[in-house]
């Protein structure tokens, strides 16, 4: 381990009772990018947050570039040659681009002022190491999570950091700025810096990546060259258990129709979008980000306005941009973003639950926890959220038990029609599954369901029907039997003939 850049060895942590490492270890050595895969709980951030400064570890070995390590402070990580790069880098927004790279080490030039000619330089010939095309004099306002990334990239360069570690990178990115960012990553590989990859998507994983250690439950648990493995090795590993089918899927009867979207158009984002979803039918929304999917799901629920058309959910008009008279109706909307816009993150796991239902469950107008926990314990056990208690904060939860509460929180209302955008981002295989297969019970109960989803597989594996969405129209309707990656693909690029679809009138006006 002599030649190691990081060495971490049977590392403990715990917070009061609860134990975030058991024993964790990973080693990785320059000129490498080394994957570290694990359920959401597993530990990785634990680790990622001791080698960072951000906790100092309770127990076993930590060392860096051969010395023994315990920093007590993200500064003295930074300075000793350790970057993180996270999902959503926080940037000083109205501070160039060659400030934020430089801020607190600016160079001085005569009588001590800042020398901003060589901060704009020495950004240019950063971004020129790492071919991309950023203007160093623009402000950090309005870049986009790709951008500043590669700031946050450009930043550990100039520090000449031997370890960067980057935590759910491509999380927000589109398929061009992944490719960019992991170009990037290649690069720096090959000066010889160490790389650390967290991600949830194997096929990335397997793509960039040299070496991959897994950790379950706190614990170490292997370590393979990439080519020496396989997804169902890892993901095994990773979850200890066997796994069945990611997408448990079983037929359910289909009965009257619960959900009627009638020429449903908002200008400039979406036009003369019609359909219906039925009792027990899973209908998955496909396209590309930015299609309009999302927004539709919003108009529908009321969140957002529309210009025109109507929605019913059986057979009753529903009102406009009016999200209570849809939950009085018989909705449910879990939102893509789960931190920002369905959860209370500082809030316990029994208030976010009852969180919707809250007026029933006062009495002579007051609300005590003893009725918040009553009414959230069967819905939180009914997910397996993984939690001691119902008052612990949602904030210090998983991801996974993050989406879990989330989804709680609507069932708890007794639905009707559940609308779930982007229901297993940033969450791992093993959460997955349960939430697949918990979309497939609601669904064999009799619940409607609208799944929005960026993930194809996820689309494919189900939904009864898909309907495919290109730039705020659907251009396609497809029933499981004769969804396929090509068809879906050729509906939302436009690009051809979609074989075997339901054509619909948008098809065949251009946009």
């Amino acid at each position: 381990m002599a030649d190691a850049t990081l060495v971490l060895q049977d590392v403990t942590k715990s917070f009061g009772a609860v134990a975030a490492l058991r024993s964790g270890s990973l080693t990785v050595r320059p000129g490498s990018i080394h994957a570290l895969v694990g359920e959401n709980g597993a530990g990785k951030s634990t680790l990622v947050k001791i080698v960072s400064g951000v906790h100092r570890r309770d127990g076993g070995r930590f060392a860096f570039q051969g010395r023994d390590a315990d920093f007590s402070s993200t500064a003295e990580s930074k300075a000793a040659g350790i970057a993180v790069i996270y999902q959503e880098p926080t940037l000083f927004p109205d501070l160039s681009v060659t400030e934020n790279i430089f801020m607190g080490r600016q160079p001085l030039g005569r009588g001590r002022r800042i020398d901003r000619a060589r901060m704009h330089s020495e950004a240019t010939a950063l971004f020129d190491r790492l071919g991309v095309a950023l203007d160093p004099r623009r402000p950090a306002r309005g870049l986009s999570i790709a951008d500043q990334q590669i700031i946050e990239i450009a930043k550990a360069i100039s520090l000449d950091a031997a370890l960067l570690v980057m935590d759910e990178p491509t999380a927000a990115l589109s398929g061009v700025e992944v490719e960019r960012l992991f170009a990037v990553a290649r690069s720096l590989r090959d000066e010889g810096r160490a790389l650390v990859f967290i991600s949830h998507r194997f096929d990335e994983v397997f793509d960039l990546c040299d070496t991959v250690t897994v950790m379950r439950d706190g614990e170490y648990v292997s370590t393979h060259a990439i080519a020496e493995t396989d997804v169902e090795s890892i993901v095994g590993e990773m979850v200890g258990r066997e796994v069945g089918e990611l997408f448990p899927k079983t037929p359910a009867p289909l009965g009257d129709v619960v959900l009627d979207v009638e020429g449903l158009s908002s200008a400039g984002v979406f036009r003369d979008v019609s359909f219906q979803v039925r009792a027990g039918e899973i209908v998955g929304l496909a396209g590309l980000v930015g299609a309009g999917r999302s927004e539709i799901a919003r108009a529908v629920f009321g969140v957002d306005g529309y210009d025109s058309g109507a929605v019913r959910l059986g057979g009753t008009p529903v009102a406009r941009s009016n999200p209570r008279a849809a939950i009085r109706a018989g909705m449910a909307f879990v939102p893509e973003d789960r931190r920002k816009q369905g959860l209370v993150t500082e809030g316990s796991v029994a208030r976010n639950v009852a969180g919707v239902i809250r007026r029933g469950l006062t009495r002579a107008g007051l609300l005590t926890s003893a009725a918040e926990n009553r009414a959230a314990a069967p819905w939180a056990a009914r997910l397996q959220v993984k939690t001691s208690a119902l008052d612990m904060d949602a904030t210090t939860m998983s991801g996974g038990n993050q989406q879990k509460v989330v989804i709680a929180k609507w069932l708890a209302t007794q639905p009707r029609l559940l609308i779930i955008d982007e229901p297993t981002r940033g969450i791992d295989v093993g959460t997955k599954a349960e939430v697949h297969r918990l979309l497939s019970d609601l669904a064999g109960q009799g619940m409607a369901i609208v799944m929005i989803s960026s993930e194809l597989p996820e689309v494919l594996g189900m939904a009864d029907r898909v309907l495919v969405v290109c730039e705020g129209r659907i251009t396609a309707e497809l029933d499981r039997a004769e969804a396929t990656p090509e068809k879906v693909m050729h509906a939302a690029t436009r690009t051809g003939p979609t074989p075997g679809s339901t054509p619909t009138a948008t098809e065949e006006v251009p946009v």
